[in-house]
């Protein structure tokens, strides 16, 4: 497979801000492994949980009620969401301060568990995926697929994203630069598109030593 040189991809993105300087503000820093490693595991469960509601939901909705999802659920205190039997679930899917979504409010008590399997291995979720390695970010993304609930599509991965792991995103202008140039020829979730995408994202690392949440954007930012 031959790839475009990311010096023209990057070209392109900084053509998109007319400065090289512009482009620079709007590209995400990842944070390092010993940030990610500090980060307290129930706000792993919130960020997920919060990007679940999110899908397909007015983000401003759920951003508006946040607070009470924080309250009902115990500020996502991984051992006390284990400790909750099915007819509190049912009661605080219930509750009209949040949003009442049964199937997703079920998501939190199974990532919940998904997670607590992790820290029994790791010593806490926040150390695997502080020490997940970035070049095969999509081994990770498919993990949170398999074994946690509603993470899959681009849930876990911008859940990642947002809380600063760095990982590329396989957005729609991702997707279609990858798919105009050969590199991904199959359904995106495929484990041959995956591993073709992975593969381009590590050989543009390696060209430009630019973290892969970077190489990502000034992808999406040449295409527009």
């Amino acid at each position: 497979m031959t790839y475009e040189h990311f010096d023209l991809i990057y070209d392109r993105a900084i053509s998109r801000f007319n400065s090289e300087a512009l482009l620079q503000t709007n590209l995400a820093t990842p944070k390092t492994t010993e940030a990610l490693m500090k980060i307290g595991d129930d706000r792993w469960l919130a960020a997920f949980t919060q990007k679940v509601f999110q899908s397909g939901m007015n983000w401003q909705v759920v951003s508006n009620k946040w607070p009470n999802f924080e309250d009902a659920f115990f500020g996502f205190d991984i051992a006390k969401m284990l400790l909750m039997h099915d007819e509190m679930w049912e009661e605080k899917a219930k509750d009209p301060k949040i949003i009442r979504h049964f199937g997703k409010v079920m998501t939190i008590r199974e990532n919940a568990i998904m997670m607590s399997e992790i820290q029994a291995k790791h010593g806490s979720f926040a150390k695997f995926i502080a020490e997940f390695p970035e070049n095969n970010i999509v081994e990770l993304w498919q993990y949170l697929k398999k074994q946690g609930a509603r993470l899959g599509g681009n849930t876990g991965a911008y859940t990642l994203r947002i809380m600063g792991k760095d990982t590329f995103l396989l957005s729609k202008d991702v997707e279609g630069y990858l798919r105009n140039h050969g590199i991904i020829t199959t359904g995106r979730d495929t484990q041959s598109a995956l591993k073709a995408a992975q593969q381009a994202f590590n050989h543009w690392h390696e060209q430009s030593g630019l973290p892969y949440c970077q190489i990502s954007q000034c992808i999406a930012f040449s295409v527009n």
